[in-house]
């Protein structure tokens, strides 16, 4: 099976360019392709973790990824799916966010010599001459076909500045670069950068006469078409500090059944083959298929062992009943109860385990909260000290997240 019909039979393709020339590309020769990050975030998320996937195909296909930071455009922001204008970050920022993603990377690809290059558009971006590049890219672009794309539709409503009109141009214009500069042929991106990437197709067939190539991923979304990757406490970040591995495990072993398959197709290397066995399971087998979701994922992302750990915590816990160390932990400090028992809800919510006292009284109310396997029966319900007796207890949100709160 050729790489694209891999793509194509693991549900990784949403749309694109000239399919049988670029079929054809990706079974004939090296490719040089390239995919953009920006770095609004010091960490990727769930959502990222598909295009991640997408390049690591390519690149055991024998293809070459350029890995492009967006050092420039991240100055300016992509308006797409978004109500107001993002906030402007410092080079700082940028700088530390962009280090970050390379390390997150590097577990899915081989950043070794002449395997792949990483990139920042602010090498090009930030020295060109605002007249010079009106003159010479700016012509291309019609505004009113700019504006009837999906990633400034959203925005005409609240207002759209001239500053995030010109991320459509300065996207398109890398592409341009990385054609004349490296050869690079064919873009890589998300489902919701169609707009901005076919502008870059259409700019170097019209300034140099050439055809160039898109392909975008599919969205990571459920069977309903609601996105994945969020939960209670926010999105699902790769960076381990900020969703930690047991989490992340977690999250994959609790999507719906109606998920699971689709799950590993696009985010496993399992072969295709295998998977295509979990298609018959019914009913409570469909947990052996999420369990083996759970671990490869997490594999790919924190390494085996962070995959094994979360493992046997999760099965020490939902088998057991019992506490392992390897469950996520959170501190709190014993001054805490120098004044007396403390407030659940006070204690949740400053701790960190739940966002918002809001959110702990919603929990509290459905029945959603048990510490030490005892259930919060109301919100006005305190802890005493005398609870961390074995230095700590734990705490089970909802059915399947539970949490070790230590003493110190």
């Amino acid at each position: 099976m050729s790489v694209y019909d891999e793509l194509k039979s693991r549900g990784l393709v949403a749309q694109i360019i000239n399919e049988e020339k670029v079929k054809k590309l990706l079974s004939a020769q090296k490719t040089v392709f390239y995919i953009g990050f920006d770095p609004t975030a010091d960490s990727l998320h769930a959502g990222h973790f598909v295009q991640t996937m997408m390049i690591s195909h390519l690149q055991k296909a024998g293809h070459f990824p350029i890995i492009l930071f967006g050092g420039g455009t991240g100055v300016v922001g992509d308006p797409t799916g978004k109500t107001e204008m993002r906030r402007m970050m410092t080079d700082e920022e940028i700088s530390h966010n962009i280090s970050c993603f390379k390390k997150q990377m590097a577990h899915l690809v081989d950043f070794s010599k002449e395997k792949a290059m990483i990139i920042d558009n602010s090498q090009w971006l930030r020295n060109l001459n605002y007249i010079d590049f009106l003159r010479e890219i700016g012509i291309h672009f019609s505004i009113n076909r700019m504006l009837a794309a999906e990633c400034y539709k959203q925005r005409m409503e609240n207002g759209l500045s001239l500053f995030e009109l010109n991320y459509m141009v300065m996207q398109s214009y890398d592409f341009l670069f990385l054609n004349r500069n490296y050869g690079c042929n064919l873009q890589l991106g998300g489902d919701d950068q169609w707009s901005n990437i076919i502008g870059g197709v259409e700019l170097i067939r019209r300034v140099d006469g050439k055809e160039a190539y898109a392909l975008t991923s599919k969205l990571l979304t459920t069977s309903g078409g609601k996105k994945m990757g969020k939960t209670e406490k926010g999105a699902i970040w790769l960076d381990p500090q900020k969703t930690n591995p047991y989490e992340f495990y977690q999250y994959w072993r609790n999507v719906d059944d109606a998920d699971v398959i689709r799950c590993l197709k696009m985010l496993t290397f399992l072969p295709l083959e295998k998977i295509s066995t979990f298609e018959k399971l019914e009913g409570s087998e469909i947990n052996k298929a999420k369990e083996i979701l759970a671990f490869e994922v997490t594999k790919l992302v924190h390494g085996q062992e962070e995959a094994i750990n979360a493992q046997i915590s999760a099965k020490a816990l939902f088998e057991r009943g019992c506490a392992d160390e390897t469950m996520p932990r959170t501190e709190v400090n014993r001054d805490i109860f120098k004044l007396g028992d403390v407030l659940i809800v006070d204690l949740l919510a400053e701790t960190g385990i739940i966002k918002s006292k809001s959110e702990v009284r919603r929990l509290i109310e459905q029945n959603g909260i048990t510490i030490d396997g005892k259930k919060v029966g109301n919100i006005t319900q305190h802890l005493s000290e005398q609870a961390f007796s074995k230095g700590y207890v734990i705490v089970r949100k909802g059915k399947k997240s539970y949490y070790k709160l230590l003493i110190i």
